[in-house]
């Protein structure tokens, strides 16, 4: 009996931090869909209102893009190694 027990309980917390592993890296990816979303729109406003400068916004758009698009790659890795 108390053998069952302990099984069911293991079974129980292995499934709970699947869940939460997975729950972890979803709001790891929409968070960072927002930001580089949110990037996206002031990179276009800056340049429509400046568009002699449109290359550099651009430019830097991409690149602090890629810095969020890291964070969230290695969100995700802690997420789903750490389950």
């Amino acid at each position: 009996m108390i053998l069952s027990t302990m099984l069911l309980q293991a079974a129980t917390t292995a499934a709970l931090g699947k869940a939460g592993a997975a729950l972890g890296a979803g709001i790891a990816a929409i968070a960072a869909a927002f930001g580089i979303g949110n990037i996206g729109k002031a990179a276009l406003e800056a340049g429509a209102r400046q568009p002699e400068k449109a290359d550099h916004y651009r430019l830097t758009a991409i690149i602090i893009g890629a810095l969020v698009e890291g964070a969230c790659l290695f969100a995700i890795l802690v997420c789903l190694i750490g389950k």
